[in-house]
């Protein structure tokens, strides 16, 4: 039986993770202070690191408790702290400066700002395939291909790309249960530029997606539904929450059940 061994939301998106024993999963199926901050710029328009490098050098710890960031440049030991909504010019200035052009700072505490606003549950990826894909490269750790690929939950306890069980067909949906939460598998996620580049300095890897492609084409596990696969820069698994599941939590040490057969995703 698989079970969740780690467990992160990102309160700012795009920037760095944090690491929670236990998540609410709040409206339109999402975890409680996931994606909960965006930055836009003067059109509205996100502000992340498929756009832009300088984002990936930007470090960042948030305290949910105290709704307060820290946050310094990559390499730099001064950091300065604000409350996220009481100093909100004040972040926002920051991040200006250190992407180079003005910055918006918005919220959304029901549902955040997802990547997939189809299938805007938790994602999930094992710690199997984290360790298994990190070693298709030289110099690149377990934590580090985590912090490339940036999912919320990480399933220990089962094989190597265990999670391709869960999606089938476009049209469908594979149901299966967190703990007390039932999510529904969507489909494999389709990546970014973002894997291919070092998460501290924003610089590319040589050869990342071109090894990636070619080493997931040929692992991928039977059980995987290859409907999907146009191309193979796919990898993790979207998810959704029936309604139901709503307020909800998933907590680290909960078990993860068998998939149930797909269904329509109707």
């Amino acid at each position: 039986m698989g079970h969740v061994e780690a467990l992160y939301v990102h309160p700012i998106k795009s920037l760095d993770p944090v690491a929670v024993e236990s998540a609410r999963i709040v409206t339109n199926g999402g975890l409680d202070w996931d994606r909960r901050y965006v930055m836009l710029d003067e059109d509205g328009e996100y502000v992340n690191g498929k756009r832009e490098q300088a984002v990936h050098r930007i470090r960042s710890r948030v305290d949910r408790d105290a709704a307060t960031v820290t946050l310094r440049q990559q390499g730099e030991d001064e950091s300065r702290e604000f409350h996220l909504d009481d100093d909100r010019a004040a972040v926002e200035s920051w991040l200006g400066d250190a992407i180079g052009y003005p910055i918006d700072l918005a919220r959304d505490d029901e549902g955040g700002f997802p990547d997939d606003t189809d299938a805007s549950g938790p994602t999930v990826i094992t710690a199997g395939t984290l360790e298994r894909v990190a070693s298709w490269y030289d110099g690149i750790a377990p934590g580090e291909m985590r912090r490339r690929l940036r999912p919320n939950v990480v399933i220990g306890g089962v094989e190597p790309f265990w999670e391709d069980h869960l999606y089938e067909a476009p049209g469908s949906v594979v149901p299966f249960e967190v703990g007390d939460a039932r999510l529904h598998g969507v489909n494999p996620c389709q990546r970014c530029i973002v894997p291919t580049r070092d998460p501290d300095t924003g610089e590319s890897t040589a050869g990342f997606q071109e090894t990636f492609m070619e080493r997931r084409r040929d692992t991928l596990p039977e059980w995987a539904s290859e409907a999907w696969y146009d191309h193979y820069f796919r990898l993790m698994v979207n998810t959704r929450v029936p309604e139901p599941s709503w307020g909800e939590r998933i907590a680290v040490g909960d078990e993860i059940s068998e998939p149930l057969p797909a269904t329509s995703a109707e």
